[in-house]
């Protein structure tokens, strides 16, 4: 089968020829990344602390199932592997601990969730009108 032809890195001024999907060449994709995370500072940074560990480990020996999986139709049975906050908490540190605030979800279900909210694959949602 035949390969799509390698294009230019999409990246200002770069020469590389790349296949990858993004269209950055590999230098450029880690250099992006780099970046990414940067602004997003650690886990820690972002409130995911020793106390919340403890809390996460609590709350899923309490609710070890999915719940999105559970709401499914034919119902699909996964253990949960991760705590969600449902509205995401963006730094608010009150929706941040509010356990009301908090689902189970195996990690595909999260993925999924997050791809949703975040416009997946890397888009920015653009949320309000103009005005």
């Amino acid at each position: 089968m035949p390969y799509k032809p390698k294009r230019p890195c999409a990246w200002p001024g770069c020469p590389a020829l790349t296949g990858h999907p993004s269209r950055l060449c590999d230098e450029h994709l880690r250099e992006r990344q780099q970046q990414y995370d940067q602004r997003r500072g650690s886990s820690t940074d972002r409130g995911y602390s020793s106390r919340w560990r403890l809390a996460r480990q609590t709350y899923l020996k309490a609710h070890p199932l999915c719940v999105s999986c559970l709401a499914m139709e034919p119902q699909v049975i996964r253990p949960a592997t991760l705590v969600d906050h449902i509205i995401p908490h963006r730094g608010d540190n009150n929706l941040f601990w509010d356990e009301d605030n908090w689902q189970a979800l195996c990690t595909e279900c999260h993925a999924i969730k997050t791809a949703k909210e975040d416009g997946g694959f890397g888009r920015v949602v653009v949320t309000g009108g103009g005005g």
